[in-house]
């Protein structure tokens, strides 16, 4: 098959694929605008017979959409740094440690993936109840960041065993104290694990719904997922429109945080390639 042949039809799958995963958004996007009568109706199409952008104002105005984004990007970005903090030590240990206490650590991380969430809500609630932790942002991200923690931890873990140990090991010939190596070796090729940690962390956070139901009561400490949850009606009616309006709004931020970080993973993998 020509060269000329198959680069086509990389393209062309490639294309394929960005279509089959945007098209959610550009359908989110299109009932953003829309009339809530043209939603209602049952005629389908992407593009909206009349440009409703008011959806927009109404989702901002009526809601309290904007301190809510404001609550859920503090908790988001603290839990995400309380995660890579944590997470970094803990992972280089886990995956240079030998015997049974690396056993014991990979074991804790897979039992605590097994278990779902309904299971252990109501004695963490009890907890951070006696802790004076309910209804509080403070409390929300100690919990984004423990139910985070341990999927991030065996993730970095698997990027510090893919550092050879011998590049430690040469410069610790080289008389270098074991601080500079695991800064001036380590950690940099390390970069691209802790960015992806780092979004990992971040988009669990920013979208987490659960806890934040469970544990937020006043309307000021509302996290943006509870607040388009209130543009249900309490009979069941959606404000459609404002709610995909909101929505829209809500993945603004992932999208700029992915596209600062791509940015840093990408300089993290140049740099580990001619470090290596």
């Amino acid at each position: 098959m020509p060269k000329r042949l198959v680069r086509t039809a990389q393209y062309a799958g490639l294309g394929l694929y960005i279509v089959f995963l945007g098209f959610p958004l550009l359908w989110l996007i299109s009932a953003s605008v829309k009339s809530s009568r043209e939603l209602n109706s049952l005629t389908v199409s992407l593009l909206p017979s009349e440009w409703h952008w008011e959806n927009y104002s109404d989702a901002l105005a009526r809601q309290g959409l904007i301190g809510s984004a404001g609550n859920s990007l503090l908790v988001a970005v603290a839990s995400t740094g309380l995660v890579v903090l944590i997470s970094l030590p803990a992972a280089y240990v886990l995956a240079r440690i030998k015997g049974a206490a690396r056993v014991v650590g990979t074991g804790w991380i897979l039992v605590s993936q097994v278990f779902p969430v309904i299971l252990f809500i109501l004695p963490l609630f009890l907890i951070l109840r006696t802790l004076h932790l309910t209804d509080s942002l403070v409390g929300l991200t100690l919990v984004h960041a423990t139910y985070t923690l341990p999927f991030a931890l065996w993730m970095l873990q698997g990027y510090v065993a893919a550092i050879p140990f011998d590049l430690e090991e040469a410069s610790a010939v080289d008389g270098a104290p074991r601080l500079a190596t695991l800064r001036h070796i380590v950690f940099p090729l390390l970069a691209p694990g802790l960015v992806a940690t780092a979004m990992f962390s971040f988009v669990a956070s920013w979208n987490e719904f659960f806890f934040a139901l469970v544990l937020l009561q006043s309307p000021d400490n509302y996290t943006l997922p509870i607040t388009l949850k209130m543009f249900i009606g309490g009979e069941g009616k959606v404000a459609l429109g404002p709610l995909a309006a909101g929505a829209v709004l809500a993945a603004v931020p992932s999208i700029v945080f992915f596209s600062l970080m791509q940015r840093k993973l990408i300089s993290g993998l140049m740099s580990g390639a001619v470090k290596g």
